[in-house]
């Protein structure tokens, strides 16, 4: 295979997020989560393989045609925002006003952040929080916090988005990433397998979810604080 059907090859592989989002989100318009979620983490899965593919093959080079990070960015907003914030409102989670107040401040905040140049830190880190909505809402799904809990969240995450804290790329931020990398397959795993099970209230999944979700969050900003030996 020439280099450059390899590089078109990782646009294709990339560009079937789209198609694992329209599925979630036929999932999502009949109510069905947990295949919803499903969906969300195998499209959050193509996003943590093609990434690492792209720069293999030097996809700016050999397929320069098709720009990989607007496709990526086009993709993740349905998969991260667009998608999550839908099911946050019509799953019943946040009722009334709060609801609409929800998916108002997500969509809005996180179409902002997605055109920010200045979203990535020098470390290949996300300078606020990157709008990953999807792994959020999940754990949402699965502990089911009081209303006001989760729209309290919600607010501060999309308040976060715009302050100078980082958050942790788990394949590219160098720091940690020995232990990053394990907790982001970890909270795979866990997303996976809460939403196949249900969200039964009694699985153990859940409180993988939480713990790693934590680290993920809270990773980067800990890195702000305890400075590098480097």
């Amino acid at each position: 295979m020439t280099p450059h059907l390899r590089a078109l090859a990782v646009h294709w592989f990339t560009a079937t997020g789209a198609v694992f989002a329209m599925l979630a989100m036929l999932a999502a318009t009949q109510a069905k989560w947990d295949v919803m979620f499903l969906w969300l983490v195998v499209a959050f899965i193509v996003d943590g393989i093609d990434g690492p593919l792209a720069r293999k093959t030097d996809i700016k080079v050999n397929a320069p045609r098709f720009d990989g990070v607007l496709l990526d960015m086009i993709i993740d907003y349905l998969t991260y925002v667009f998608i999550p914030a839908y099911a946050l409102f019509a799953s019943g989670l946040l009722p009334g006003w709060t609801g609409w107040t929800a998916i108002i401040i997500i969509t809005f905040a996180s179409a902002l952040y997605f055109a920010d140049t200045g979203m990535k830190t020098r470390d290949n880190s996300f300078s606020g929080f990157p709008g990953c909505w999807n792994m959020l809402v999940i754990v949402l799904f699965a502990t089911e916090p009081n209303f006001w809990v989760t729209l309290a969240i919600v607010t501060a995450l999309a308040i976060a988005m715009f302050l100078p804290l980082k958050f942790i790329h788990p394949v590219r931020t160098e720091r940690w990433r020995a232990v990053s990398l394990p907790m982001a397959l970890a909270w795979t795993f866990f997303a996976g397998w809460a939403a196949w099970v249900g969200f039964a209230p009694d699985s153990w999944a859940h409180w993988g979810l939480v713990v790693t979700s934590v680290y993920l969050g809270l990773a980067g900003i800990a890195q702000q604080l305890i400075p590098s030996r480097s």
